[in-house]
């Protein structure tokens, strides 16, 4: 018999989220601490950190919120050496933190295009370097990327955002190879995902919103929560015989624009 509830526990596990402020990465947090984790919540913005972090507290789970712009590399061993002297281990990583805008292939600069490059693939890169010891005295661990169904959608006017998320993709798949069998890396593509941002982009022109769902054979925009839920799949041991995997999450939409 399947143990259901059991495979999906996090009880007595520790997660980093990072860009857990808001969005994706706030509902990953919620998600993890609902399932029994205590979780270590970094993002730029500290009133956004503490208020998830009450959230977490309310349903008897230890947070702590770590001031974080994952390009500085000093700022995620603070995050790394805080999550295991506060919470005693790392079991969980969510790579959530990273994004950029649309890009003029004719006007993108080298830096703006480095920068979509760097934001959205080294933090991730080294995040997990310096967890994978940590990880490995905890038992074990579960390192979750979230990538973009941008990574294989062709379309106008996203060459920078696609290719970073392409090659976080791609670096994800050959990191499972480097750190299995102790630790499992996976990837989560979101489609389009009902957050603040997107919220504000459908403001600008009611036809974006018509054009956008008609795309989506769910008929739907995503949630944040739908992202946390195939999160929490890929944490917990539900997921124990699965690494290298790329899971989209956009209602079955194979294009956006």
């Amino acid at each position: 018999m399947i143990d259901v509830p059991g495979l999906f526990s996090l009880k007595g596990k520790v997660a980093i989220v990072t860009g857990a402020g808001k969005g994706i990465g706030r509902a990953c947090a919620i998600a993890f601490a609902q399932a029994g984790a205590d979780v270590a919540l970094a993002a730029r913005t500290r009133s956004d950190l503490e208020a998830v972090a009450a959230e977490i507290q309310k349903l008897g789970q230890r947070a702590i919120s770590v001031v974080c712009d994952v390009n500085d590399e000093a700022m995620l061993d603070n995050l790394v050496a805080r999550t295991q002297a506060e919470l005693g281990g790392i079991h969980v990583l969510v790579n959530n933190a990273g994004g950029t805008g649309p890009n003029d292939p004719g006007t993108t600069s080298a830096e703006d295009f480095n920068h979509a490059l760097s934001w959205n693939v080294t933090p991730a890169f080294l995040l997990i370097q310096k967890v994978a010891d940590p990880m490995r005295a905890s038992g074990g661990g579960s390192v979750i990327n979230i990538s973009s169904v941008a990574a294989r959608f062709a379309q106008k006017n996203f060459s920078a955002y696609a290719a970073a998320k392409a090659a976080l993709n791609h670096l994800s798949r050959n990191l499972a190879n480097d750190y299995a069998p102790d630790i499992r890396i996976n990837v989560i593509e979101p489609g389009p995902i009902l957050t603040d941002s997107l919220a504000d982009y459908l403001k600008t022109a009611p036809e974006h919103e018509k054009a956008m769902l008609g795309m989506i054979p769910m008929g739907a925009f995503g949630k944040p929560e739908d992202i946390a839920a195939a999160a929490l799949y890929f944490a917990s041991d539900a997921s124990r015989w699965v690494t290298s995997k790329v899971l989209g999450v956009e209602g079955g939409a194979e294009r956006v624009s």
